[in-house]
């Protein structure tokens, strides 16, 4: 029997508690530093495309040319969505993005050919490899979803995949319906390879929930969804656009930051769970934030960066450092992505990194179910309806 003099530590949040093992990805968070099965993501950042780490969190090695090849060439075949899913984006279009992506990769499920393949005890490699198949699908068709519902709520048509353009260049296609600057398909890609993955987030441990009752990747994935759509964890680019909406004009900086942090409020996109250095995903979207926005003639928005970034300076000593949500914000919206598709924009790089941790709970992780100790009444006596109040 539970006795108040038993009471257990309660890590609130989970904070500090591990629960599985993984070789997927590596954070320090005292010194900032972030690996992908080992490798840094300051190289991966500046060299990979998105295809090359994709193969890598889900084969566990970058790939030779022709492995990339094919492998390229199944995520370009997966990209068309059935028509019956174009249907369910119209219904639906009214939704938040997020929603609409939740609903869209639900209904994938329909349509998926592997759908059927459930996992067997004494033989799960078949359940396995079909989980495998179905990341890469869905890591192809989460920003069809996206492009496409934009499109439609837009009152236009969706714009079919080409095969001819990579991942990155390919979203911006199907998202404008023109050719893309290919520089601006390059900063669409490396904010990809910067999402791609990062540890039993709240998102990821969610879609390890799923995966740890067994239940299909397709349900993990939505679980993911639905988890990054909470403000506290996905949200914070677009509330560090907002801010700099809200401030206008460099000048305005000062007077405003200090005017928040005297009322109490937070300053979004400082700060984060596991970094208290700089988060290393930043500095590869800081100076590419600001030549983006010399190229667009609009330089005062990474004006606002710098100058709140300086100001927030103070707060180091307590761990407060930027993260990659900072920069992301301003580089979205001087590329014309509205405001409500960065968290989405966050879940199409995130996805094979959340179909990766589904994939390593299949292969032997037990069923999560943490304890809560209740602080409730104890063997209260039922009353009848007709005798109370």
């Amino acid at each position: 029997m539970q006795k108040v003099e038993d009471k257990p530590q309660i890590h609130d949040g989970l904070k500090g508690i591990y629960f599985a093992n993984s070789d997927a990805c590596f954070i320090d968070g005292e010194i900032g530093k972030l690996l992908y099965r080992g490798y840094n993501i300051h190289d991966l950042a500046e060299q990979a495309t998105f295809e090359e780490i994709a193969y890598l969190l889900f084969y566990k090695h970058l790939p030779t040319p022709s492995e990339l090849k094919a492998f390229d060439a199944e995520l370009k075949a997966s990209r068309t969505l059935p028509a019956p899913v174009i249907d369910v984006i119209r219904v639906v279009q009214k939704a938040h993005p997020m929603d609409v992506l939740r609903s869209g990769v639900s209904a994938l499920a329909a349509f998926d050919p592997d759908t059927e393949i459930r996992f067997e005890r004494g033989n799960p490699q078949p359940f396995l490899d079909a989980t495998l198949r179905k990341g890469i699908r869905l890591t192809a068709q989460v920003p069809t979803i996206v492009a496409a519902h934009h499109r439609i709520r837009s009152g236009q048509q969706p714009v079919a995949p080409r095969n001819d353009l990579n991942h990155a260049a390919n979203f911006l296609y199907m998202l404008f319906g023109k050719e893309p600057d290919p520089s601006e398909a390059q900063l669409i890609n490396v904010d990809l390879v910067l999402h791609a993955e990062h540890g039993s987030n709240a998102s990821s441990f969610a879609a390890r929930v799923a995966a740890s009752t067994l239940a299909d990747l397709h349900c993990a994935i939505v679980a993911g969804i639905g988890t990054l759509k909470g403000p506290s964890h996905g949200g914070a680019a677009e509330a560090v656009m907002q801010m700099c909406l809200e401030i206008g004009d460099p000048e305005r900086v000062p007077s405003y930051l200090e005017d928040r942090l005297n009322r109490g409020e937070r300053v979004m996109g400082f700060g984060h769970r596991v970094y208290r250095a700089e988060d290393p995903r930043a500095r590869h979207l800081r100076e590419r934030s600001r030549e983006l926005g010399i190229k667009k003639g609009q330089p005062h928005w990474f004006q606002m960066l710098q100058l709140i970034e300086k100001r927030m300076e103070r707060y180091q000593s307590r761990g407060i450092f930027v993260n990659v949500d900072f920069y992301a914000g301003s580089i979205y919206y001087l590329l014309g992505i509205p405001e409500d598709l960065f968290v989405p924009m966050f879940a199409i790089g995130r996805t094979p990194g959340w179909a990766l941790q589904a994939l390593e709970h299949y292969q032997g992780g037990d069923l999560l179910r943490p304890l809560t100790w209740y602080t409730g009444p104890m063997d209260v006596p039922y009353v009848p309806l007709q005798q109370r109040g």
